[in-house]
């Protein structure tokens, strides 16, 4: 028997991917050949991302399997050992890197900045936060298209005083006609906005469509738009972890999660499985934003209505910034009511907090997440020997 070569070898490790990050586990910096005897023993080591991860078994036969399928091999040790925290933020680099280059097709340029405005429950004032982030960025002059993919509860269209019905024409280069967003500009900026409540005669009509309607729905949105060049694209999702969510992580895995929450205990333990499906899915959470915070009256007191410190627990907990905290005011809804968001309309603290998060989401790039955290928990990492009987 011939005795393997370090390439060898490690082209049979390329064949091993590991099913979280999405890529081959050498080029992700994972595996090494460490070892290679003349009679045939091979030792790798591998790195994983963090101690007593649940995939480690999986990993383990595979990686059995594809080495000790050369035919000078007899034996395969694991020496399994645990990425540092640079190392995890390297490869995690690497894993978003090779997702954005197989990520779907859709009509969204790559160079567009993605934020999908979320929240773990209902109620906390995510489309308010979206309208208004997005009608400050076009003021600012960007072009920023509003991707409402809250398919039953769409509320988008009213917001932002666009009720006209969606249309579709035929472009050049494109074989089916495309679905022209709805445009509103403001100031040297533009708004491009698509809806279901754009595809209805009437905003009362409800929507019962089952989960995986909503995903194709959004799909459609992406794929069948013509959105043209956009410098940011904010999607308006709907509460919780669900298709919708998943959907979007496949088909935009570049997206960035921008977490709203109020200040109350409650809301912030909900708010915060959106930042576990965002960690889970790979997905960078951008930061928090804490919506509904103190009322203050005309004479300056201020009274935290529904509690304190929600926004800023949530930020500390999963280890990103808190954006701003926008106060209660009646003219964030009543701006909703009437198609104008208040950050358009008036000089108001939340105003002022909308446009400070905008500049702050337009000029900074907030670090990306790292695998930190395992759900599971299992034996300390330790040397696996798997002896390969010859005949």
């Amino acid at each position: 028997m011939t005795t393997p070569t370090e390439p060898e070898l490690l082209s049979l490790l390329r064949a091993v991917i590991d099913p979280e990050l999405g890529g081959n586990v050498v080029d992700l910096g994972m595996a090494t050949v460490t070892g290679i005897t003349p009679e045939g023993i091979v030792n790798v080591g591998f790195k994983l991302t963090i101690r007593g991860c649940p995939l480690r078994q999986q990993l383990k036969n595979d990686i059995e399997s594809r080495v000790g399928s050369h035919p000078g091999v007899t034996k395969v040790v694991i020496d399994w050992g645990e990425m540092s925290q640079e190392e995890r933020t390297a490869v995690m680099g690497r894993a978003r890197w090779n997702a954005r280059a197989e990520d779907d097709a859709t009509q969204v340029s790559v160079d567009t900045r993605v934020f999908a405005i979320s929240s773990g429950k209902g109620g906390v004032g995510k489309s308010s936060v979206t309208v208004n982030l997005a009608a400050a960025m076009a003021h600012r002059g960007a072009t920023v298209g509003v991707l409402d993919a809250d398919i039953w509860g769409f509320s988008i269209p009213r917001m932002l005083g666009l009720t006209d019905r969606l249309q579709a024409q035929r472009f050049e280069g494109h074989e089916k006609p495309m679905i022209v967003p709805n445009e509103r500009r403001i100031g040297s900026g533009v708004l491009k906005v698509v809806s279901t409540g754009m595809m209805l005669d009437d905003e009362d009509t409800a929507l019962m469509w089952r989960g995986l309607m909503l995903t194709k729905a959004v799909e459609q949105f992406l794929n069948d738009v013509n959105w043209g060049k956009l410098d940011y694209l904010l999607i308006d999702m709907p509460p919780g972890t669900g298709d919708v969510q998943m959907g979007l992580a496949r088909m935009l895995p570049r997206t960035e999660l921008v977490i709203v929450t109020t200040p109350a205990l409650a809301a912030q333990k909900v708010a915060a499985r959106a930042a576990d499906m965002a960690r889970r899915s790979f997905l960078r959470v951008a930061g928090v934003i804490e919506n509904m915070s103190a009322f203050e009256c005309a004479h300056g007191d201020q009274y935290p209505l529904f509690g304190q410190g929600g926004g800023l627990a949530l930020a500390s907990d999963i280890g990103v910034p808190l954006l701003g905290q926008i106060p209660l005011e009646p003219a964030v809804s009543r701006g909703g009511d009437v198609g104008e968001p208040a950050v358009l309309t008036s000089d108001s603290p939340a105003a002022r907090v909308f446009l400070q998060i905008a500049d702050t989401l337009i000029a900074e790039t907030i670090p990306a997440n790292s695998l930190s955290e395992c759900s599971a928990r299992q034996a300390e990492p330790e040397t696996t020997q798997v002896s390969l009987r010859r005949s």
